[in-house]
């Protein structure tokens, strides 16, 4: 064969694959602009929290942050740029900005339209008082798998903090035994640090008062003294039992039942107060949830004994009638788990047009059970009135009376904020920033 039909095939081959390239990217570049023009269209456009903000000018459209993100097109290249083209599917793995060559990603909280309060908490996890540090949900990292990792890194921090293992009776007070609390406490005591861990309720923080069989997800993480723990999803009693087997195993001692009521400055350190008691400690460390006093509705009736502000177990409303309000994860499972018992008529009342705060599961599970008759939803409402046996709900002017047995009310929390400012925290209102 001549070098001319060498040269003939070599560049009808490099056309080839050129062309073949162009297609595909044309292809994919129309798929993204199908989702993102869909998540527009449905108003699924408002991040639940932890979320990338791309910069345009150093971004180079090479595609690693979508390849990284676990969840799958939830970051697409539009124009040869990286877009946020699924917002609401994003859950803050955080694998997008560390995949960017570019450092193009910056991970933030919050939009433009919603703002969030996030306590102020340096890099090294330590907030605006010298000594009092926070790790996990309270910072907005509600992601179990990063909660865990940010109470090592936190305790990493605590530990090198001037005065501990020297002054007063402890080196750091632990405050809340969830992920983040059970990962700094097993740190604490890897590092053979004086330490105390406190908790209001019972081990697990959040996690515990998720519904029974709620399906958690998470994967797999390395916690200090017991090593890697290898499971992507649980259930929620599988979970409590890992933390529970983890506190027998390494003889973690938890003070359950015990309430922080103060944090007060005093030399070398602060005096934590506690309905049971007072320790002096050269650090605090904060592990606490977001959720704080559960978000009311401020309508007549609803102190109510009927209504409760989370489910325990969808088993206690068989043939009840049962009004759920909220769009939240929370909410959505609420009404469909209490939708699947015999005999409930179940009614979910959420004030905006769509469930953008939800996961695309939990979304699809609530149309399926609306489409089948299993429950009926009444978007954009609010409750208005709840009385002994009604509950009145309001949908653009027009009135519904339910009849009603029990309400449940997921429509979050209020941040502590009170308690960190009494303890001299500063409180930030995050609109898409950092």
């Amino acid at each position: 064969m001549d070098s001319n039909n060498l040269l003939s095939i070599y560049i009808f081959a490099l056309c080839f694959f050129f062309i073949t390239y162009i297609g595909v990217i044309k292809y994919k570049q129309h798929k993204f602009r199908r989702i993102k023009h869909k998540a527009i269209k449905s108003g699924m456009t408002e991040p639940a929290s932890l979320h990338p903000s791309i910069n345009h000018i150093k971004c180079i459209g090479c595609g690693s942050c979508a390849f990284a993100c676990p969840e799958g097109d939830v970051i697409g290249i539009i124009n040869r740029k990286a877009e946020l083209i699924n917002p609401t599917h994003c859950i803050g793995h955080g694998a997008c900005k560390a995949a960017c060559p570019m450092d193009a990603i910056t991970l933030v909280f919050g939009t433009e339209k919603r703002g969030v309060d996030i306590p102020f908490v340096s890099p090294d996890f330590e907030t605006n008082v010298p000594g009092i540090f926070i790790a996990g949900e309270l910072g907005g990292m509600g992601l179990i798998r990063n909660a865990i990792e940010q109470g090592k890194q936190a305790m990493d921090s605590v530990r090198k903090k001037s005065g501990v293992g020297k002054n007063l009776d402890y080196d750091v007070v632990i405050v809340g035994s969830g992920p983040a609390g059970i990962s700094s406490s097993l740190a604490a005591m890897k590092y053979k640090m004086r330490f105390k861990t406190l908790e209001q309720e019972s081990l697990g923080g959040t996690v515990a008062h998720f519904p029974r069989g709620k399906v958690v997800m998470t994967a797999p993480v390395d916690l200090p003294i017991v090593g890697k723990i290898k499971f992507t999803e649980t259930t929620k009693e599988k979970l409590l039992e890992l933390w529970t087997d983890v506190v027998e195993k390494t003889g973690l001692k938890i003070n359950f039942k015990e309430r922080v009521e103060k944090i007060e400055k005093i030399d070398q350190g602060f005096i934590v107060k506690t309905n049971k008691g007072e320790y002096k400690t050269v650090t605090v460390l904060l592990t606490i949830g977001r959720r704080g006093t559960p978000r009311k509705l401020g309508v007549e009736g609803e102190n109510h004994s009927k209504v409760v502000y989370r489910l325990i177990d969808p088993e206690q409303y068989r043939d009840q009638k049962v009004l759920v309000v909220g769009g939240g994860d929370s909410a959505l499972e609420a009404a469909t788990s209490i939708a699947e018992e015999q005999g409930t008529t179940v009614s979910l009342s959420y004030r905006s047009e769509a469930f953008s705060r939800a996961k695309e599961k939990n979304r699809n599970k609530i149309q399926d059970a609306a489409d089948t008759g299993n429950l009926t939803l009444f978007m954009k409402s609010n409750v208005v009135n709840v009385s002994d046996e009604k509950v009145v709900l309001d949908q653009e002017g027009t009135q519904h009376i339910l009849d009603n047995d029990a309400i449940i009310v997921c429509a979050g929390g209020i941040l502590p904020t009170q308690f960190l400012k009494d303890s001299g925290i500063e409180v930030e209102t995050k609109f898409g920033s950092e």
